[in-house]
């Protein structure tokens, strides 16, 4: 080939045809190279996008997955939340029944210890309003015992004793007709 090329750049003009021509096979087999690599090439980057997608749709389901789960969780969670504030509401308004009616018992406590001190206090009055009646009269009663008994002593003593016997017997007849 060297003297083939030597021989060219001579400046001999030769006809060679286009199968005869180095340049041709080079041409050909550089095509052939690319076409035989570019295959396996192409068929290994295919592979690998291929992996590659598939690989981001599975994420994108388990993605699609998890946000799901999510979901549900939340309406879960959102649920037991709307149960426990309604259960909540309930015991508060339970709780303001029970104090609504634990003030009534307490105010009809009080007014009935009010009327029972009441009572008792009225009670005493009376009591002491008796005593104190009994005690005027026991003090009249004693004083008028005293005040007969003086006044007895100095009649009996002057000697009216025998003149009230008298009168007493004489009058007797006519009391018992």
């Amino acid at each position: 080939m060297g003297s083939a090329w030597a021989a060219g750049s001579e400046g001999v003009a030769e006809h060679t045809s286009f199968f005869a021509s180095p340049e041709t096979w080079v041409a050909v087999g550089f095509i052939l190279f690319v076409a035989v690599l570019g295959k396996a090439l192409w068929t290994r980057i295919a592979a690998l996008l291929d992996k590659r997608s598939a690989d981001i749709a599975r994420a994108l389901g388990d993605a699609e997955k998890l946000r799901a789960d999510a979901l549900r969780a939340k309406a879960d969670a959102q649920r037991t939340l709307d149960e426990a504030t309604a259960e909540a509401e309930a015991i508060v308004a339970q709780a303001r029944e029970e104090v609504q009616r634990m003030q009534q018992h307490a105010a009809q406590h009080l007014e009935t210890a009010i009327a029972l001190r009441e009572q008792q206090a009225v009670d005493r009055i009376a009591q002491s309003e008796a005593a104190a009646a009994k005690h005027v009269r026991d003090a009249a009663i004693d004083l008028a015992l005293t005040a007969t008994r003086s006044l007895l002593r100095e009649q009996v003593g002057a000697g009216s004793a025998e003149k009230l016997v008298n009168d007493a017997i004489a009058e007797l007849p006519r009391r018992l007709h």
